[in-house]
């Protein structure tokens, strides 16, 4: 089923909430919104059809492309101003291509997305998410508090896609000692007095939570402007959406009958992309949920039961997830948008942390999980095979290829930010000078304990002062 043409409201493309009572809204407004007022999250009230658009396509430069994809959807933004916000987003990357593809194999391909400023895949929505706030606040005069909650990655690009930026005040929260090191000190080492890195005792489960509890406090939310960066913004999964086509291009047209798109990811945010566009019109014809030993995704796509469970520690720390927020969408669309049920649902996993579901595209999704020893092993074995290094995130995504299938494998983060990793599997150390400069810069940081309240009161206080 692909829409041939969106729904608008006053001219504009229409958004609605996943849970039904949030009215309608502008593109524009459910970014700044970040979630909607009923505590569900924002979606397109009817998706394009994109396969007109594919041939045209083939041929763009990857923001070219993003520019293209992003008018069908941003349709309240003027094309100029667009315009400027993808170019500025882009030409902070490193690489001609942005996300290269580079073939490891006859039938293996990886998609190299960490290029941008903080070498993770994030940087593709963050960098541009921070100038989409900036029109925001040039159009409206009223400044954005931004709060998210982080495992690592996330925290780090937008704070470096947001910093700087006239209006806006970032507040992110991370479980202490749950991330990596260097992950860290890319957020307290920006020498910013408008960011706030907050580590709390805690998991990112646990973060997270506390950062949507507030968002449902829709007095201070309204009151301090309160606007979310994590995946549960819609810009950030559509933002991710760009380099799915700009690799289903780049794989050889006899391969894509039966390829394979591989996605390590925690918060269903990145594979979600992927998946949507295939509701666009992309003939994606499968793909596989890598996860790390935290694998309520796996879990699921085995037995069709959503069950939290406990969050173990990992080489891949920006996986130690159990709560993936972007399930939300992805469970819309399969109970056909019915948003009573889906909010039934909702609240039938909170008050009980388990649901049954049925029916979830067993056809066009598979599932795997990786130990730590697993993360390890195939950290050797691509490099062994390929002269190839990975991340441990990646690792998740190359554990269990299939021998004969071709796979495209996301590759989300750049080996040198998780080194001990790195040497423990291969005995390489494994540097970049983004993150060296690092290691000379005093960090600043904050720490939480357990009690959800010290957060309200800790941002009040910091925005009292500014």
């Amino acid at each position: 089923m692909h829409p041939s043409q969106p729904s608008t409201v006053f001219g504009f493309m229409k958004y609605i909430s996943t849970r039904g009572r949030g009215g309608t809204v502008s593109f524009s407004d459910a970014v700044a919104q970040g979630l909607a007022s009923d505590g569900g999250l924002f979606l397109p009230a009817q998706l394009p059809d994109i396969t007109p658009f594919l041939k045209e396509w083939e041929s763009l430069s990857y923001p070219d492309l993003c520019f293209s994809f992003l008018k069908l959807f941003a349709d309240d933004i003027p094309e100029a101003l667009l315009r400027k916000c993808v170019d500025g987003a882009y030409a902070t990357f490193d690489h001609p291509d942005i996300a290269p593809v580079r073939q490891l194999k006859p039938n293996l391909w990886a998609c190299e997305l960490f290029h941008g400023p903080t070498l993770a895949f994030k940087d593709f929505a963050l960098q541009l998410l921070g100038r989409l706030y900036a029109i925001q606040i040039e159009r409206t005069g009223v400044p954005i508090t931004v709060l998210g909650a982080t495992s690592g990655d996330t925290g780090a690009a937008a704070i470096h896609g947001l910093m700087g930026l006239p209006g806006i005040r970032i507040f992110i929260l991370y479980p202490d000692g749950k991330v990596a090191p260097l992950q860290e000190r890319q957020m307290t080492c920006t020498g910013s007095t408008s960011v706030f890195p907050i580590a709390i005792d805690g998991s990112f489960d646990d973060a997270q939570r506390w950062v949507k509890d507030l968002f449902g406090d829709l007095d201070f939310k309204n009151h301090y402007h309160l606007s979310a960066i994590n995946s549960i913004n819609l810009a950030r999964v559509l933002a991710q959406c760009v380099y799915y086509i700009h690799a289903w291009f780049r794989i050889p047209t006899s391969a894509r009958d039966s390829l394979e798109v591989v996605v390590p990811t925690g918060n269903f945010g990145n594979i979600l992309a992927g998946w949507m566009l295939t509701r666009m019109g992309l003939p994606i014809p499968h793909f596989r949920i890598a996860t790390n030993q935290n694998d309520i995704l796996f879990r699921l796509f085995e037995t069709g039961e959503y069950r939290v469970g406990n969050v173990d520690p990992s080489l891949a720390p920006s996986m130690d997830i159990q709560v993936a927020s972007n399930f939300e969408r992805f469970l819309y669309y399969q109970l056909n948008g019915d948003a009573e049920r889906l909010t039934q649902t909702m609240k039938t996993f909170r008050d009980t942390g388990t649901v049954k579901l049925d029916g979830l595209e067993r056809d066009r999704f598979s599932a795997s999980r990786a130990s730590d020893a697993d993360i390890v092993a195939t950290i050797r074995r691509v490099h062994a095979e390929t002269g190839y290094v990975v991340d441990p995130h990646t690792a998740c995504g190359f554990h269990d290829i299939h021998p004969t299938r071709p796979t495209l494998v996301m590759s989300t983060a750049h080996p040198a930010k998780f080194p001990a990793a790195i040497h423990q599997a291969i005995g390489i150390e494994v540097t970049h000078p983004t993150l060296e400069k690092l290691k000379a810069i005093q960090d600043t940081r904050f720490t939480m304990g357990s009690d959800p309240s010290e957060l309200r009161s800790f941002v009040e206080s910091r925005l009292k002062q500014a």
